[in-house]
């Protein structure tokens, strides 16, 4: 996939503002750390090529999980931030291992480049 020009919205949201999307739009309950809303689909795709969709990121939950990994609220929203934007370009861990294994090694290629 090639996107030279695109644009995304970054939606901060608590964690009871992401748990409503996620049981309204994924039917699961509770919230997540990030949710991820591409327009590049069938259904919007002439809308506007160069958007790519929405990118949601519970800060409560970004924050809870960085404390337990042991990194920085800000890295550990950085990492969620990335993965969202995978998501936004087609890439998905839950349709098999293999594809979680791409899309780690791309998050993690990502991150990289971030960091130096």
């Amino acid at each position: 996939m090639d996107y030279h020009d695109a644009e995304l919205s970054i939606l901060i949201v608590d964690d009871p503002q992401i748990a409503i999307l996620n049981k309204k739009y994924l039917r699961r309950n509770g919230p997540t750390n990030v949710i991820a809303f591409p327009m590049r689909t069938e259904q919007f795709s002439n809308i506007n090529p160069e958007l790519l969709g929405d990118v949601v990121i519970s800060i409560e939950t970004a924050e809870k999980e960085g404390k337990s990994i042991g990194i920085s609220m800000e890295e550990r929203f950085t990492q969620l931030l990335v993965h969202g934007i995978l998501h936004l370009l087609g890439y998905d861990h839950e349709k098999s291992e293999q594809e979680a294994d791409k899309m780690e090694k791309k998050s993690e290629e990502i991150l990289k480049l971030i960091e130096s």
